[in-house]
């Protein structure tokens, strides 16, 4: 006799640490402004996301759920709604996420680390509006994008505020 039940939700995880397919750009985006280490390269194949999951021990997000069945896949979720927004509600309730928030800590393009940099380091290369109007800077380790708390910025932290229960 076999029995099958639903996990409890939330699932814990020993780490917040994903990899995501190329369907997920925009959720990729969205765990890396709270903090989480996310592997995400639009153009990788299955073999290669299956590969950086397993050898990582990386937790797979995919919207494909053959990706799934594969045999080197340890840890994985099938991402149930199309829009980002709702797919990062959607994973951050289920992991239980937000006890791991450490926003603005992370390059949202490629997953660097930020690092807190002088206004005059950054003068040249930023807009002249942004020099005139703010003071406090970042810069990623690995790509070397600035960043600064724009208008983006109130909306962010409204996001953010939402998630958090």
């Amino acid at each position: 006799r076999v029995v099958f039940r639903p996990r409890a939700l939330p699932i814990s995880l020993n780490s917040h640490r994903f990899v995501l397919d190329g369907h997920l750009g925009r959720l990729a985006a969205f765990l890396r402004m709270l903090g989480f280490d996310v592997w995400y390269d639009r153009f990788a194949d299955d073999l290669l996301l299956a590969s950086v999951a397993s050898s990582e021990q990386r937790l797979l997000l995919t919207r494909d759920v053959a990706l799934l069945k594969r045999r080197e896949i340890e840890a994985g979720y099938w991402i149930r709604s199309h829009k980002p927004h709702d797919q990062l509600i959607e994973v951050t309730r289920r992991f239980a996420l937000h006890s791991g928030f450490t926003p603005f800590k992370r390059c949202m393009d490629c997953n660097g680390l930020l690092q807190p940099v002088s206004k005059q380091e950054v003068v040249s290369i930023v807009p002249r509006y942004i020099r005139e109007t703010k003071e406090d800077f970042s810069r990623c380790s690995a790509c070397g994008k600035v960043f600064w708390r724009g208008t983006h910025y109130t909306r962010m932290r409204t996001l953010i505020a939402q998630l958090t229960p």
